[in-house]
């Protein structure tokens, strides 16, 4: 193996502590040839799909990336912007807005990295940017609430395939989860909220995760409890009775048996019931993306309406709304506890005293 150095190095040069935010990812325009690269990328995880490997790859190669890309083509430029890849954007944003909270919270320096673990900017990219500013501590945060081998185990991959190349290491950290944080939770419900100031409460509110496949779980995944319990926390906060909200799987991939419900069949059956209006948010999801602002917001309307509901509402991710910012600044300062940047509390006494308020309010309610 040939190590990446440090020939450049100099004693002299400030150490910064480095932030890395990772989503998902991308691809670079929503033409057919960016998307198959994409999807290659993606669906050759292993964490993704758990498959021997030779049987996949000749499915993968041979049959999935000569039909799906062009459909998956169609879907991006349905929601792409002037600006590019929404969740690119959006992510962008939320790197600007934390550095700023950071660098006003941190007593000592400190860098935020955007990478996504597919397509670009890479993981590897984000960790050269850290390298670059001298981050001798780096922490690293996926930007999904709820823990899951095929999301956050994968990053942890991608980073550490990396770092195990690199000469001279950083102290690292890894926050893995953020399912049930009592801040995350009260922000979700303040956006639901929001949006009934606006446009009124529907009759049912369905709480969408995306999807992973039913075998996992059973080998002890903790994604589906994980699910269950942001959304529990979610309602008891909105205080919803128990027969106003739901909660369903999106975006399931293949013939095999993925968790259930799915929100495609739970919005038909509703449709079909009388149920006619229905608002729906995804709360796994930290940026609005494909699966919300084409699937959710476009594709799933459209199965709800023709089964007989009449009035279908997304609410919107939290995105770089400035509770999220606020929370996931928090969330990082807190795990950033004992190093030499890290001074002082990141709020004052009475914040830290409301934030042990809500988490005692939380915890009553679970």
């Amino acid at each position: 193996m040939t190590f990446v150095d440090t020939l450049d190095y100099r004693h002299d040069n400030p150490e910064c502590l480095g932030i890395l935010l990772v989503n998902l990812g991308t691809p670079d325009t929503p033409s057919v040839p960016d998307v198959r690269r994409y999807l290659a990328e993606f669906l050759s995880d292993p964490r993704v799909v758990e498959m021997a490997r030779l049987p996949w790859m000749l499915l993968l190669h041979g049959v999935i990336l000569r039909t799906r890309p062009a459909r998956s083509a169609k879907a991006y430029q349905s929601i792409w912007t002037p600006e590019g890849s929404p969740l690119l954007e959006i992510s962008r944003r939320q790197k600007t807005a934390l550095q700023d909270l950071l660098s006003q919270w941190f007593g000592g320096p400190v860098r935020v990295a955007l990478a996504m673990r597919y397509g670009n900017p890479s993981v590897a990219a984000g960790l050269a940017e850290l390298k670059a500013a001298n981050a001798r501590r780096v922490l690293v945060l996926p930007l999904y609430p709820q823990y899951s081998a095929t999301t956050v185990g994968s990053v942890f991959d991608a980073v550490t395939d990396e770092l195990r190349r690199w000469r001279w290491l950083p102290e690292l950290r890894f926050i893995n989860q953020y399912h049930d944080e009592p801040a995350y939770i009260t922000a979700v419900a303040a956006s639901i909220r929001a949006h009934w100031a606006e446009h009124g409460q529907a009759e049912r509110l369905l709480f969408s995760f995306h999807g992973i496949p039913k075998e996992y779980f059973e080998k002890g995944d903790p994604y589906h409890c994980q699910c269950q319990k942001t959304a529990r926390l979610i309602a008891a906060e909105l205080d919803l009775p128990s027969d106003r909200w739901l909660l369903s799987f999106q975006s399931r991939l293949g013939k095999s048996e993925w968790l259930q419900p799915y929100t495609d069949a739970t919005l038909e059956a509703l449709g079909a019931q009388g149920i006619k209006s229905i608002q729906v948010i995804s709360p796994g999801f930290s940026v609005d993306c494909l699966e919300t602002l084409e699937e959710m917001s476009i594709e799933n309307r459209h199965l709800f309406l023709e089964a007989g509901g009449e009035s279908y509402s997304y609410i919107p991710c939290l995105n770089d709304n400035p509770d999220h910012m606020q929370m996931l600044a928090d969330l990082i300062h807190r795990h950033c506890s004992g190093w030499p940047e890290v001074q002082g509390p990141a709020v004052d006494a009475a914040g830290l005293a409301e934030r042990a308020d809500r988490a005692r309010h939380m915890g009553a309610k679970a």
